[in-house]
């Protein structure tokens, strides 16, 4: 397959040039660990009220998951509404959601008030029914959240689904319309390009190796230098495998999601076959996700393979998803192909986020697939926190134990896939 590896919307983004110069040095109010969505809009917010913010990461910023994802926006939560509130109550169910509505209005709002030009729009996010049983698990689950908690959804019984996918691999629908697209990479950037306005120090390619709590607050050493902060924020998303990240690594499970990106469509074959050209993601275990990129490539992912991401993984998996892709659409057999690229999801073993304190620290991360509006979200809030106000953040008081028998290597994840695939074919 002769496509680029790097991420379609890395690709297609501006360069950021509003990175620090020189090296690392002095005393902040804040440093922040991570280039990332989480990372930039706390150094947005943090930097608009005043504070003296260094921001440190690894390679380039929106490098890595937050350039590396499908570009969905949506609302809703990585669970079923009825299983969170079966956990839960109702109470916390329905403010865990209102989160993730929240944070699609966070980006919106970012967008708009820094001038970002990401593409921002919302055409609504489709579940689609991979088997006729699983429609009515979908029936359920709409009339629980229209209920409940969310007034923005609506079905599609198995006899209109062609009105809205033209594919016989589905049997009906449920569309939650208010859920969102982005081009992350232009809205990474520019939120980086935000944050340098406003005064915050971003430093690229400044790996961190050792952070130590002193009298000052804590001082945190990179590969371009080192700064003593009075506050430090973790925002690494999936730990590193190395450093002194270690009691995240025992939290955070890492797996790779691979992603296509076709050749630009005509506008008539995507008339046929995706006209309401919305967010798409099937009802399986190991299912897919799709949207039309602003220049009408169809992006096209999933766990193609439960590994991690590199190379020689991203080109196995690519070829996984094409064949996938001509199943369901077999007008797209033999289509372009010009992007290949994987990510890497950062898990929580109950795939909530985890954000808050710890000795001291704070952090914010496990988005679970929802990162790119929920990471987004917590870099304003965890400002918020940061600043005096704890009750900012929605996911306070939630136990974060480790993983038991994980320090870091998921060493788990081809038994936890034989596990979803035999799930796909017994429900």
């Amino acid at each position: 397959m002769d496509a680029s590896p790097l991420s379609y919307w890395l690709a297609s983004a501006p360069p950021f040039t509003g990175g620090a110069k020189g090296g690392v040095e002095g005393v902040a109010d804040v440093a922040i660990i991570g280039g990332g969505f989480t990372g930039l809009s706390a150094a947005l917010a943090l930097a608009r009220r005043g504070a003296n913010v260094v921001l440190l990461e690894k390679g380039r910023v929106v490098g890595e998951a937050s350039g590396r994802n499908g570009g969905q926006c949506n609302n809703g939560t990585a669970h079923d509404y009825g299983a969170l509130s079966a956990r839960f109550g109702k109470d916390i169910a329905r403010a865990y959601y209102r989160a993730h509505v929240d944070a699609v209005d966070t980006v919106e709002r970012l967008a708009r008030e820094e001038g970002i030009d990401c593409s921002f729009h919302r055409p609504g996010r489709m579940k689609l029914a991979a088997k006729p049983a699983h429609y009515d698990k979908l029936v359920r689950a709409h009339d629980l959240l229209a209920a409940e908690v969310d007034e923005n959804v609506r079905l599609v019984p198995p006899e209109r689904i062609s009105e809205e996918v033209g594919s016989d691999a589905f049997h009906g629908a449920l569309i939650q319309t208010t859920s969102a697209q982005v081009h992350p990479g232009r809205f990474g950037v520019g939120l980086a390009q935000a944050a340098a306005r406003a005064g915050a120090q971003i430093y690229e390619n400044a790996d961190v190796t050792d952070f130590q709590c002193v009298p000052q607050g804590w001082r945190v050493t990179s590969s371009r230098g080192t700064v003593t902060a009075k506050q430090l924020l973790v925002a690494t998303g999936g730990a590193p495998a190395t450093g002194p990240f270690g009691f995240f690594r025992r939290r955070i499970v890492s797996v790779g999601s691979f992603i296509i990106a076709t050749e630009p469509l005509d506008d008539p074959l995507i008339d046929r076959l995706l006209p309401g050209r919305r967010n798409y993601v099937t009802s399986k275990n190991i299912g897919n996700y799709f949207r039309l990129a602003p220049d009408n490539r169809l992006i096209f992912g999933g766990r193609a393979r439960f590994a991690i991401s590199d190379p020689r993984s991203d080109q196995k998996s690519g070829h996984i998803l094409v064949q996938t892709m001509g199943e369901m659409f077999p007008a797209l057999k033999g289509v372009g192909i010009d992007h290949v690229w994987g990510g890497m999801v950062d898990l929580t073993a109950d795939r909530l986020p985890r954000a808050g304190e710890q000795d001291g620290l704070y952090y914010s991360m496990g988005y679970s697939g929802h990162g790119v509006q929920m990471a987004t979200h917590m870099g304003q809030q965890m400002a918020r926190v940061m600043s005096g106000e704890p009750a900012a953040n929605p996911w306070d008081g939630l136990d974060w134990p480790s993983v038991p028998g994980h320090f870091g290597k998921p060493w788990f994840l081809p038994l936890v896939g034989l596990w979803y695939k035999w799930q796909d074919v017994i429900h």
